[in-house]
C-alpha cells in the first residue's frame, strides 16, 4: 500500500500513469464502435467457430467479432517490424542505419515500419472484406448460414478497407504515444488491454457450461490449477537471471585508488520477453488468411487450426526462431566485451577482449536455448487442452504468458521512476549548501 501511495505522490509518475489508462480506454472505446454495412450477429457466429478468427480475434481485444474500426488491431504494426527487422540482417544499409544511426537511425526506421503498417492494413483489410463479401465464405468456413456484409459492392470495399486501415494507423499511433509519454511499451499494453478485458466474459461463460452441466468441478479445478501453475512458471523464469562473476582491477589516480571490487553480470534467462509468441502468431496469421480465400489452399487451410499438429509444429519452430533472433537484437556480447574492458572489468578465467565476448555470447546461447523452450512449451499447451476436449481453457499460453510478462515489465518501469526519485530527492536532502557571502566579503 506504501508504494501504491508513492506512486501518485510524484507528479511525473502520477501523469504518466493517468495518461496511460486514458490511452487505453480510448482504445477500448473504439473497439466497440462497429464498422458500417456488416451484420454483427452473422460476424460473431463466425468468430465463435475459433481457430483462426478466434486467435486473431483476442489479439484485438475483441474488436474482430463487433468488426469494429479497430478490426485490424496492433498485428500490421506487428507484421512490418518483423519484416523490418528481418531486412537490416539482409540489407547492410539498413543495418548500418540501426546500429550506428543513433537517435536519427531509429526515427527512421520507425518511419519505415509506419509506412509498412499502412500498406499491410490496406492488404489485410483488402482480402476480408473481400472474403466477408462472399455467401459461401461464411458458410464453408464455420457453417455460418448469415449473410455478413448487408450490402456488398465497391462503395462497402473502399469504405471498410479506408476504415480498417485508419483504425489500424490509430491504434499504433496510440501505442507509440503510450511508449513515448506513459508507462510501459505501448504496443504490449494495448495487447495486454484486449486479453483482461476478455476476462470477466470468459469467467461467465465458464459458470454458464458450469450451470448447464457441460464441465463439472473437477475441470474447472484442473483448470484453475493449469493456470496459476503457468503464471508461477511465468513470474519465476521472467524474473531468472544467469549472473556472470565480474573483477574489477585495482587502479591508482593521484593519491586515490579505485576498482578492485567483485559484482555480477546480469544475464535475463528470458531476453525476449514476450515478442516471439506476438511475432509467431502474426506470422501464422497471415498465409492462413490467405489460404482461406482461395479454394485449391483449403486443405493447408483446415490442417492450421489450434489443434492440429502442423500448426502446433510451426508455431514452436517460430517462438524458437523468433527468441534467438531478437535476443540477438536486444543484447551484443561483442559491446558488452568492450565495455567491461574500457572500466577495467574481466570475468575471472577468461581474457577480456575477444575471449569474454565469446564466453558472454556461450553462456546466452545456452540460456536462449532454455528460454525458447520455454516459451514453446507455455504457448502450445492451451492447444493441447483443447485438442483434449478442454474447450473452456481460453486463457492459458500466450495470452496469460502476454498479461504476465507485460504486467511484470510495467511493475520495473514504475519502480525504476520511484528509485530513480528517491535518489533526487536524497541527493537534494542531503547534498552540500552553499552558502552566499555579503557584498562586502566577496569585494573583499
Amino acid at each position: 500500500m506504501g508504494t501504491l501511495a508513492n506512486i501518485f505522490k510524484i507528479p511525473e509518475l502520477r501523469r504518466r500513469l493517468l495518461f496511460t489508462v486514458g490511452m487505453l480506454a480510448v482504445y477500448r472505446v473504439g473497439v466497440f464502435i462497429t464498422s458500417p454495412g456488416v451484420n454483427r450477429e452473422a460476424m460473431q457466429e463466425l468468430i465463435k467457430s475459433g481457430g483462426l478468427f478466434g486467435m486473431f480475434n483476442l489479439f484485438s481485444g475483441g474488436a474482430l467479432e463487433q468488426f469494429s474500426i479497430f478490426a485490424l488491431g496492433i498485428m500490421p504494426y506487428i507484421s512490418a517490424s518483423i519484416i523490418l527487422q528481418l531486412l537490416t540482417v539482409v540489407i547492410p544499409s539498413l543495418e548500418r542505419l540501426q546500429k550506428q544511426g543513433g537517435e536519427q537511425g531509429r526515427q527512421k526506421i520507425n518511419q519505415y515500419t509506419r509506412y509498412g503498417n499502412l500498406v499491410l492494413s490496406i492488404a489485410q483489410g483488402y482480402f476480408i472484406t473481400r472474403g466477408l463479401e462472399n455467401p459461401e465464405f461464411a458458410r464453408k468456413t464455420a457453417g455460418v448460414a448469415l449473410q455478413i456484409v448487408n450490402h456488398p459492392g465497391l462503395g462497402f470495399e473502399v469504405t471498410t478497407v479506408l476504415t480498417l486501415a485508419a483504425g489500424s494507423t490509430f491504434v499504433m499511433w496510440l501505442g507509440e504515444q503510450v511508449t513515448e509519454r506513459g508507462i510501459g511499451n505501448g504496443i504490449s499494453l494495448i495487447i495486454f488491454a484486449g486479453i483482461v478485458a476478455r476476462i470477466p466474459s470468459a469467467i461467465a461463460s465458464t459458470i454458464a457450461m458450469y450451470q448447464h452441466n457441460q464441465i463439472d468441478e473437477f475441470t474447472i479445478a484442473l483448470l484453475v490449477g493449469v493456470m496459476l501453475a503457468v503464471v508461477a512458471a511465468v513470474v519465476f523464469m521472467e524474473t531468472g537471471q544467469r549472473r556472470i562473476p565480474v573483477q574489477y582491477a585495482k587502479r591508482v589516480e593521484g593519491q586515490k585508488m579505485y576498482g578492485g571490487q567483485s559484482t555480477h553480470l546480469p544475464l535475463k534467462f528470458n531476453v525476449s520477453g514476450v515478442m516471439p509468441p506476438i511475432f509467431a502468431s502474426s506470422i501464422l496469421l497471415f498465409p492462413t488468411t490467405v489460404a482461406s480465400w482461395f479454394p485449391f489452399l483449403s486443405s493447408f487451410s483446415q490442417h492450421m487450426n489450434r489443434a492440429d499438429w502442423l500448426y502446433n509444429s510451426l508455431y514452436v519452430a517460430l517462438c524458437i526462431f523468433f527468441t534467438y533472433f531478437y535476443t540477438a537484437i536486444a543484447f551484443n556480447p561483442i559491446d558488452v566485451a568492450d565495455n567491461l574492458k574500457k572500466n577495467g572489468g574481466y570475468i575471472p578465467g577468461i581474457r577480456p577482449g575477444k575471449k569474454t565476448a565469446e564466453y558472454i555470447d556461450h553462456v546466452l546461447s545456452r540460456i536462449t536455448f532454455g528460454a525458447a523452450l520455454y516459451l514453446s512449451a507455455i504457448c502450445v499447451l492451451p492447444n493441447l487442452l483443447q485438442a483434449q476436449g478442454f474447450t473452456s481453457f481460453r486463457f492459458g499460453g500466450t495470452a496469460l504468458l502476454i498479461v504476465v510478462g507485460v504486467a511484470l515489465d510495467t511493475v520495473q518501469q514504475i519502480e525504476a521512476h520511484l528509485i530513480t526519485r528517491h535518489y533526487e530527492g536524497f541527493i537534494n536532502r542531503r547534498g552540500p549548501r552553499i552558502r552566499r557571502r555579503p557584498a562586502g566579503d566577496a569585494a573583499a
